[in-house]
């Protein structure tokens, strides 16, 4: 799906999830909550990162997350180094 020059991202969201239950093909979906909070948490952890080659104290201030808060993340997200 090409992508808008001025998509919101609540319109980027809600695309994203018409694509997931199209992909469905009817079947319904299970822990829907959790799995888009983990994807959607696990991209932002990694795109952040990557916006400040790794550092760590720069990452937690831009996401308004403590340091140990994100260490947890990445954990959690198997992103550690």
């Amino acid at each position: 799906m090409p992508k808008p020059v001025n998509m919101s991202f609540s319109t980027a969201v809600s695309a994203a999830l018409d694509d997931y239950f199209d992909s469905l093909n009817g079947e319904a979906p299970a822990q829907l909550h959790k799995l888009v909070i983990d994807e959607v948490e696990k991209t932002l952890v990694q795109n952040i990162m990557q916006r400040t080659d790794g550092n760590q104290s720069e990452a937690a201030k831009i996401l308004g997350v403590n340091r140990n808060t994100l260490r947890s993340r990445l954990e959690k997200f198997d992103l550690l180094p």
